[in-house]
């Protein structure tokens, strides 16, 4: 077992601050991380079960004036849940899954903002030790800080053998790709255009 303690700055947001302590094991981990940025705040926690497949998200953010939770759900049989909530005012979207069907096949989930959530896949393939093709990968990816959960399709390939620590990356819903630099625990240094390890 590893325990880490991992900060990132927001490039996008230069003011945002992620934060996560990390309980890594050979196929699983638990984490639980908070994300501070100028109108709100959000703390999460994430349970990864063996075969770094999502078992649960648990996310509560705060604003001037509002605030919700999420609890997001994968059952051994893969149907996604959540339950949430929300009070006070504000435009964001609700909060909550209103499509399950749309996360059929879907193992992994997608923490918005949170370089946690990355790892997963990246581990899960084998992207540090082997040779992968690009493989299309369907997420349970979690707006922040709405905490609506939306079907996300992206790709995850393993960087050449003599720089495996580049995973090549895409993401179709933002129509964005990029590589992203992870150490040897499959934990992202730096993610373009969004956070870089502090």
């Amino acid at each position: 077992m590893t325990n880490r303690l991992v900060t990132w700055s927001g490039i996008d947001e230069a003011t945002r601050i992620d934060q996560a302590s990390i309980e890594l094991n050979a196929t699983s981990m638990l984490a639980i991380g908070i994300v501070r940025a100028q109108h709100f705040v959000s703390s999460w926690e994430l349970d990864v079960s063996t075969g770094w497949i999502t078992r649960a998200l648990r996310v509560t953010t705060r604003g001037f004036g509002w605030a919700r939770s999420l609890e997001l759900t994968r059952s051994d049989e893969g149907t996604w849940s959540a339950e949430s909530d929300a009070w006070g005012d504000n435009d964001l979207a609700l909060p909550g899954l209103t499509d399950p069907d749309s996360l059929s096949g879907a193992i992994d989930c997608d923490l918005g903002l949170c370089p946690v959530t990355n790892t997963m896949p990246i581990r899960r393939l084998g992207l540090l030790e082997q040779d992968v093709n690009e493989t299309p990968l369907i997420m349970a990816w979690v707006e922040i800080p709405s905490l609506r959960v939306l079907r996300s399709d992206q790709v995850y390939a393993s960087g050449p053998a003599s720089d495996r620590n580049r995973i090549p990356y895409k993401s179709f819903n933002r129509d964005f790709s990029a590589h992203l630099t992870v150490d040897v625990d499959g934990l992202v240094i730096d993610y373009p255009t969004l956070a870089h390890r502090a």
